[in-house]
């Protein structure tokens, strides 16, 4: 029979839509699998957003991934509670996010919707902090849009949620 161990091994093969260099394990959104049989499976995924457009997606390529590996039948349970967060996200991940040249989480909550201030993000080009945001929605929903005032390039920040 397939391990637990083998599913969660097999999942990190299959890619973020949004952030392909991370996997959906460094994304932290699957949140548990269950063996059912040698053949069956069922994984838990929670959305990084409710209504997300990749998860539909990203279900297929789970399911792509596990029936190539020999699963028949996957089935998905989607877990909108609680809530993702970004202290999901594997140390891993933000690395990879920050050497595809996205700025990972800061880890503190986002000021901006709080106090009117956005966090100090440091520019994933040249590790400056003397950054500034364009606009809080970026390239997709789950990022805001930064400029660098020393380097001047702009670049992506994978907002914090929690």
């Amino acid at each position: 029979m397939v391990s637990e161990t083998a599913i969660w091994s097999y999942l990190e093969e299959v890619p973020d839509p949004e952030v392909p260099v991370l996997s959906v394990i460094d994304l932290g959104i699957v949140r548990a699998v269950k063996v059912i049989s040698d053949t069956e499976v069922e994984v838990t995924i929670t959305p990084t957003y409710s209504g997300c457009p990749a998860m539909n997606y990203i279900e297929k390529n789970i399911r792509e991934v596990l029936i190539e590996k020999g699963m028949k039948t996957v089935r998905f349970h989607t877990a909108l509670s609680p809530a993702w967060t970004t202290d999901w996200m594997s140390e891993a991940g933000k690395k990879k996010l920050l050497a595809y040249g996205i700025a990972p989480p800061v880890n503190e909550a986002d000021k901006l919707t709080l106090f009117g201030e956005s966090p100090v993000v440091k520019c994933p080009q040249c590790g400056s902090e003397n950054t500034k945001m364009l606009s809080q929605f970026g390239s997709t929903a789950c990022k805001a849009l930064y400029q660098c005032n020393d380097c001047l390039e702009p670049f992506d920040y994978f907002k914090c949620l929690r």
